[in-house]
């Protein structure tokens, strides 16, 4: 029975969206007032039936499970996007790397430095390789994905350190790869939110060059976990509030302090610093509220700001895109905000 419960839920995830809307009809979540769309509904309720909620995984099981999801419900790399394996340095030496362009031999390029997601501890060039390459086919640019070190083999501050490591190594020799100095915007999804918030307080820290534009897609950026939508959906489908700090325990040694700008960059007191943003935010995922945060604080340090709201979506949702079609229309948009930004 739980093998056919187990199909039949897969199933509906893959049916056109009136037909997911009619099956859901009187059952979709509400929270806040924000009604969940049906098809993160039913790839939620999928998830739960293979991540039971409130059972804790192994590490490698959680990076067998991230694995998994794009493999299974994220679209491939366009074909017209060329890819190529690189390194760049990180703290403590060379990191695994990939270039993505619809125009591999162009100079002078504006690129984005993407950092994934996956709670600092799992997540890699593979997961988030459909995504990468939807943003260099559609904003005309050259992705550079980094493969940072990940918890707890290596926990913090490793990752914010490698990241700080590439985009020191990007801005002193751009030429190397193709890139304009001049028009490189950093970005990235969850903890790869986090890793390019963290970043600007970092390069404000070292009194380097600020990038052109940052990209935030549900960032968490305050540690403490303390917001409303922590509260009201504590229950949430993929990343409730508990696997957050579960995350979270991988990453931080004992006794690290939560309010750290390094770890909740919504604390930096170098915001009014930052270059213009994009922020995502999904209504059915705990980090909504530090988004929205995050937004409002660079908005109120003078920093200009474009929200795209997606109030019924769950966290992961741009990386179901082969499901949720949203994800892509997401990322379609935060493709032209960049073209825009980058000139």
């Amino acid at each position: 029975m739980g093998k056919l419960k187990l199909m039949a839920a897969a199933m509906l995830t893959s049916l056109p969206g009136p037909l997911v809307a009619a099956w859901y009809t009187g059952r979709r979540r509400v929270v806040d007032g924000r009604v969940i769309d049906a098809k993160a509904q039913a790839l939620g309720e999928l998830f739960n039936l293979v991540r039971v909620p409130g059972v804790v995984p192994t590490i490698e099981e959680s990076r067998a499970s991230l694995r998994l999801m794009a493999e299974k419900f994220d679209l491939p790399c366009p074909p017209s996007v060329t890819k190529r394996d690189i390194t760049l340095p990180g703290a403590e030496g060379p990191r695994p790397a990939r270039i993505y362009d619809r125009r591999p031999e162009a100079r002078d390029r504006a690129a984005l430095l993407f950092i994934h997601g996956g709670g600092w501890v799992q997540g890699d060039l593979e997961t988030h390789d459909g995504l990468c390459g939807q943003i260099a086919e559609e904003a005309d640019i050259r992705v550079i994905a980094l493969d940072y070190r990940l918890a707890p083999e290596h926990p913090f501050p490793a990752g914010p350190d490698d990241v700080l490591a590439a985009y020191r190594a990007l801005r002193a020799d751009p030429g190397l790869l193709g890139l304009d100095a001049e028009r490189l915007a950093v970005g990235g999804d969850s903890a790869g939110g986090n890793l390019t918030a963290v970043l600007m307080h970092d390069i404000a820290e070292a009194g380097l060059a600020m990038p052109r534009a940052q990209l935030l897609i549900y960032p968490g950026v305050d540690a403490t976990l303390s917001s409303r939508s922590m509260e009201t959906l504590r229950d949430a489908y993929v990343l409730p509030p508990a696997r957050i700090d579960w995350y979270l325990h991988q990453y931080l040694p004992d006794g690290t302090d939560r309010g750290d700008p390094r770890v909740s960059p919504l604390r930096s007191p170098h915001l009014a610093a930052q270059p213009a943003a994009c922020v995502i935010v999904a209504g059915h995922d705990p980090l909504w509220d530090d988004g929205l945060a995050q937004a409002e604080a660079l908005r109120d340090a003078g920093v200009p700001v474009e929200v795209l709201r997606y109030p019924g979506q769950i966290h992961v949702f741009v990386s179901a895109r082969r499901v949720i079609p949203q994800g892509f229309d997401a990322i379609s948009r935060a493709s032209a905000w960049l073209k825009a930004a980058l000139g």
